[in-house]
């Protein structure tokens, strides 16, 4: 259990540090010699026995269905190559130094697809089905979190007016006979899930189900993975909540997954009535190019608002240290290139959206850490006198002695732990040869991630808000 509960997230074992007993007996005979590892495994049990019992984290469970699902990556469930051993020597191929950032974006759905055929096991058993960072308020929860920071993209969408642009012939559809009059009634408008929303990049489905709850409305989710496809649909599958009533001419199901190049997206014009992405497109080649097929598949007055993963104006092309953090972060993510905040809001502009709304989320006002004139992230001490329980969004991939933590794994002990403990899982075939190397490339990603956060020089939460020209011509 102490390797499962490395990769899940939700423990660690114990350092193997111990005291001698009072009668000077410890390492004389046999069965003084394995007390430590007998403690060890005890506390390591008891501690999983009451995390099972007293909280939802379910690491038993969350264990053996990743174990499933890592003999199921082995059995043609892979879309990059036959095996997860063939699939990461194809991403460090990619990402190789004397690879040039032409020839990764030239060849960005391998790189894409290889990346997530690696990545998204590990992402949702040891982080959730929601692949995206939040600030966290004070005494809030890191699902708490996860969830707000996606209502509020939700609530750019501008839901309402889209509902209105449905038109009398859903409305009738849904209530009969509708005549318009002075007088108001009940039921003259059409149901929410009416209202048809794209999520552009959308991993397994985990904000879409979120905001298809929150919401009412309809989501459909592209990705361009087809194993995240069909883990995706077999969540929304197994929840009776997104099953629409039979009979009101409705889809059976309120959300769902489909394959597809964002950058070739296989929807007719004009098919959605908002759309939204959450750390998605920053693995396109070309903005200009991923945004103008958002425009293109979105109704005329529709929103699109996104979350963006960018470096900011802090990040200097000319200091070491700022390239190789920028290096990191695009081999632990599968990035082609990481653009600027400038870049991706002239992107938009370019294809066509009106600019709504723009800023960098990091620096809004979450009781953490920050400098009260700026928001940003700092160890100051007027950063700490201001200091209310928030966390910053990277807190989770900064190192932590911490041993009942996810943070615990990058310690200079934690991650020699993990790659020791999943080489023993390939040896004994619980794991597919290769996932030793799929986690050192998410821990080095992760790490640059958290030095680019501290430093400022990188955002996953820059805010864009465009809008769709009510003059726009299919």
């Amino acid at each position: 259990h102490s390797l499962l509960l490395i990769l899940t997230g939700t423990a660690h074992p114990p350092t193997m540090s111990f005291r001698t007993s009072s009668s000077g007996s410890y390492g004389h005979g046999r069965g003084d010699s394995l007390s430590p590892l007998v403690l060890s495994t005890a506390a390591t049990l008891a501690a999983t026995i009451i995390v099972q019992v007293v909280t939802p984290a379910d690491p038993w469970g969350k264990s053996c269905r990743f174990l499933k699902q890592l003999k199921r990556q082995e059995k043609g469930n892979l879309t990059s190559a036959s095996d997860v051993k063939s699939s990461v020597g194809e991403y460090e191929r990619l990402h190789a130094n004397e690879t040039s950032v032409e020839e990764r974006n030239s060849n960005y759905t391998n790189l894409v697809n290889s990346y997530y055929d690696l990545a998204t096991l590990f992402y949702e058993w040891g982080w959730g089905a929601s692949f995206h960072f939040s600030n966290r308020h004070p005494h809030e929860s890191f699902d708490e979190a996860t969830r707000r920071h996606e209502f509020y993209l939700a609530s750019k969408l501008g839901l309402s007016s889209a509902l209105g642009r449905v038109g009398d012939a859903v409305r009738r559809q849904m209530n009969g006979d509708y005549v318009d009059s002075d007088e108001a009634r009940e039921g003259s408008t059409p149901s929410m899930a009416n209202v048809k929303v794209l999520d552009v990049g959308c991993g397994i489905g985990g904000p879409m189900r979120n905001i298809c709850k929150f919401t009412g409305v309809d989501v459909t989710g592209l990705t361009l993975n087809q194993y995240q496809v069909d883990r995706g649909n077999e969540l929304c599958r197994a929840d009776a909540h997104f099953k629409n009533a039979k009979g009101d001419g409705l889809p059976d199901v309120r959300c769902r997954s489909v394959q597809g190049d964002f950058m070739k997206q296989p929807f007719e014009p004009s098919s959605f009535d908002a759309a939204y992405a959450i750390e998605a497109t920053c693995h396109a080649p070309d903005r200009v190019g991923c945004y103008s097929e958002i425009h293109r598949v979105l109704k005329p007055g529709a929103i699109f608002a996104c979350y963006e993963w960018c470096l900011t104006d802090k990040y200097d092309a000319s200091n070491p240290e700022h390239v190789s953090i920028k290096k990191q972060i695009e081999e632990g993510d599968g990035l082609p290139d990481i653009a600027s905040t400038h870049h991706c809001l002239t992107a938009l502009k370019k294809a066509g959206f009106e600019i709504l709304e723009e800023r960098d989320l990091v620096n809004d006002e979450y009781g953490g850490w920050q400098v009260p004139a700026t928001g940003e992230y700092s160890v100051s001490k007027e950063a700490k006198q201001h200091y209310r329980g928030g966390k910053p969004w990277m807190l989770p991939l900064m190192p932590s002695w911490n041993p009942f933590t996810q943070r615990f794994q990058f310690n200079w002990f934690g991650l020699r732990l993990t790659k020791y403990s999943l080489k023993v899982m390939e040896f004994l075939r619980l794991a597919p040869a290769g996932t030793s190397r799929t986690q050192i490339l998410l821990q080095s990603g992760a790490m640059g991630l958290a030095r680019g956060g501290e430093l400022g020089i990188f955002t996953p939460m820059y805010l864009m808000v465009g809008r769709v020209p009510l003059d726009k011509v299919d």
